[in-house]
């Protein structure tokens, strides 16, 4: 069992810009709440004496258009924590979307930071892509995981099919498929899913097939509540009110304020639509619209330029000059001034939002005293819920949004009460101490029931002996179906003694020893069969036992073989296909399901398990910790061998997962239609040639015989 004090926490969050100074908040979609969510959790759980250590894994971004900051590998946040930044991927700053084809560089990237600076207690992956990398880790290196989303790609994908959108068109920009898929996999792994309200836990999470309520912990965000505090009698008007007094005629007027990025889902043309229509509003009160910071409006994010000029057109329309101030930029340090000046006019703090999945700026109003009016969606409700500070509004009614700025801004008894209630409401149910106890509370339980990771002492210094690179090859159809090509193989592997001969393949042991012995080829340094779920070593055999300790983690052999024997155009191979951790079928494809359903059907009946595809018509079942992916990364990972330093060939879609990542990956010519997503990825080459001569010409593209050169490794 961990002992309290002990705990190293990996936090680990993929896209945007993190810094822990200045976060540049609204930039762009990516750069939104989250970023400022993380920075605070790990310096509150950092503070903990029980916390030995907390890191947070970013990108390295290195880019002339960001700051110098994000090319900085790490970044202190305090004494014990830091952020840490991964290079993989492009070196340029990219959206969300474009990063999925990188995963597999991350995780590589990532094995080796933690053979340098050891394994974690815990990874909590935050949002899809960091949910699947974090979760694939814990799988590898069997660390207890948790996951938070912050955002759900079926909850997205259902919003836009309202509205009449192609989805077709939607699914190339959002790739709603990979993200969906990723969440399963992350609630598939988690031991833990940290939620802000029940309304996720009920109607969100709710759509998956992974949903599984007694793991999700509604924990909510906490709020500096060292930055967000009330006026006091020494409080000053801030500068930052001399940028608002530019814009308004009758600056001390109350201050109708909202803070959001200028994105469509903000809703801020309808409110700014609601000031516009009313007269009353007008005379009441000033409309400030912080949308971010912008350099130069025309570098913008199209969507963003868009939300932005309808802003403009519509105080143009109303002729709002001199009522609504919208500046420019702002710096972080002025968003809490902002509410407190809000607050010292007595005005009141909109989040007009469609959706709103928690809701960060409403806690921030809420601890400096100002009153707020939210959407009547997700964290808004449990807000409002417990701290009694404001109102909830329909953010499609105009009327509904005009009637509750008016109570707020007419009511003084009522404006007294609720701006007390959020001083006290905030401090009471969303601290960060609040929040990192409940957190903690629930790691050490989750350790408490988890066993030590088999790999955790695994020294840097072990190697596979006798050789300095390693090559791994599947066998029927790669290194055979051209006899000529096969011995000039074996020949060259004989003349080569410093290289390694590894094999992987989906057939049993048995039949792959009698047919290595067929082919003449020499004895296998390494030997992965079974679809990767079990690992030899030499000429002995030797069994992985750490490997055979952990493979059959949450296997039910009888009961996916029940429930896929329910399901039309699924059969059994024959009996000696079948192994313990395998269970290998043929497809009749006019017949058969999708894969996508085979593995909702699978999911429904609660039944963990990886689902293989190849050659369009086998079809293998094999336990969330088996796959060619996670048995290299073992191998590696054990025996302190670079992926630098491993060529890796294959011709169908159960070799995938080797194929990816930091080794050198070669798809021989003849390879299935599985294999054709990954062309040009990093590191993966295609040969012209089929068979065993498609793996030499791999070997001499790479040049691995001497000085091996990496000519695709290009992300840009």
């Amino acid at each position: 069992m961990k002992k309290k004090e002990d705990l190293k926490i990996t936090l680990i969050s993929l896209h945007g810009l993190i810094r822990g100074h200045e976060p540049e908040l609204g930039r762009d979609a990516d750069t939104g709440g989250q970023i400022k969510y993380l920075i605070e959790l790990a310096k509150e759980l950092a503070a903990h004496s029980h916390v030995r250590e907390v890191e947070l894994l970013t990108r390295q971004i290195i880019d002339p258009r960001v700051s110098d900051d994000y090319a900085q590998l790490e970044e202190p946040l305090a004494d014990n924590a830091r952020i840490v930044r991964i290079p993989f991927g492009p070196k340029r700053y990219v959206k969300k979307e474009s990063l999925w084809p990188y995963m597999e560089l991350f995780i590589d990237q990532t094995l080796q930071h933690f053979r340098r600076t050891g394994l974690p207690d815990i990874i909590h992956g935050h949002y899809a892509d960091a949910g699947a990398a974090g979760a694939q880790l814990a799988r590898l290196l069997h660390i207890p995981y948790v996951f938070t989303s912050h955002s759900l790609g079926r909850v997205k994908r259902e919003r836009l099919s309202h509205s009449n959108a192609d989805m077709d068109k939607l699914e190339r920009k959002y790739h709603f498929r990979t993200r969906i898929e990723a969440e399963e996999f992350a609630l598939e792994t988690a031991s833990m899913v940290v939620t802000s309200t029940n309304q996720e836990v009920e109607q969100q999470y709710q759509m998956y097939d992974h949903y599984q309520p007694e793991r999700m912990e509604v924990i909510p965000p906490g709020v500096d509540l060292t930055s967000f505090m009330p006026i006091d009698k020494d409080w000053e008007t801030p500068t930052f009110a001399e940028t608002l007094n530019r814009f308004l005629r009758e600056p001390d007027k109350p201050i109708i304020l909202t803070v959001a990025r200028p994105d469509e889902r903000k809703n801020l043309e309808t409110l700014v639509k609601v000031y516009g229509e009313s007269e009353q509003l007008q005379e009441l009160a000033n409309l400030v619209v912080v949308m971010g910071s912008r350099d130069d409006f025309r570098e913008m994010p199209k969507g963003q330029r868009t939300v932005i000029k309808n802003v403009f057109h519509l105080i143009d329309k109303y002729d709002l000059y001199g009522k609504v101030a919208y500046p420019k930029t702002h710096k972080s340090d002025d968003v809490p001034e902002l509410y407190r000046l809000a607050a010292f006019t007595q005005g009141v703090f909109i989040n007009p939002a469609y959706t709103e999945p928690f809701g960060l700026t409403l806690l921030e109003a809420g601890a400096t005293g100002l009153p707020i009016v939210a959407t009547n969606d997700g964290g808004p409700r449990d807000i409002i819920s417990n701290c009694q500070n404001g109102l909830l509004i329909d953010p499609h009614s105009h009327e509904d949004i005009e009637h509750a700025l008016l109570r707020v801004l007419t009511e003084k008894d009522q404006w007294k009460t609720w701006s007390e209630n959020g001083i006290n409401g905030t401090r009471k149910y969303y601290s960060w101490a609040n929040h990192a106890n409940r957190y903690l509370r629930d790691l050490d339980d989750i350790l408490e029931h988890s066993p030590p990771p088999v790999l955790k002492n695994t020294t840097v210094k072990r190697r596979l002996p006798d050789f300095d690179r390693l090559i791994i090859t599947d066998l029927d159809n790669t290194l055979t179906g051209d006899d000529e090509s096969l011995q000039q193989f074996i020949e060259m592997m004989k003349e080569n003694d410093h290289i390694g001969f590894g094999i992987a393949t989906g057939r049993r042991l048995d039949s792959a020893m009698e047919l290595i012995s067929e082919l003449g080829l020499p004895q296998p340094d390494l030997i992965d069969t079974d679809c990767g779920t079990k690992l030899h070593y030499g000429e002995n055999l030797t069994v992985d036992s750490s490997w055979q300790k952990s493979i059959g983690y949450a296997w039910n052999a009888e009961g996916i073989r029940k429930v896929m024997a329910e399901l039309p155009g699924i059969n059994l191979q024959e009996e000696d296909c079948q192994s313990e951790y395998k269970i290998s079928y043929e497809l009749d494809t006019r017949t058969c399901p999708k894969i996508t359903v085979i593995k909702k059907t699978l999911r429904e009946a609660g039944l963990r398990a990886k689902v293989v595809s190849s050659l369009g018509m086998y079809l293998d079942v094999i336990p969330v910790r088996g796959g060619s992916d996670l048995s290299m990364r073992h191998v590696l990972w054990k025996w302190g061998f670079s992926p630098e330093r491993v060529l890796v060939s294959g011709d169908s879609g159960n070799d995938a997962g080797m194929l990816l990542g930091r080794t050198l990956g070669v798809v021989v010519g003849n390879h299935s239609r599985e294999l054709r997503r990954l062309r040009n990825r990093p590191r993966i080459y295609f040969s012209e040639a089929s068979h065993a001569a498609g793996i030499l010409e791999g070997i001499e593209y790479y040049n691995f015989l001497n000085n091996i050169i990496i000519p695709n490794d290009k992300t840009e």
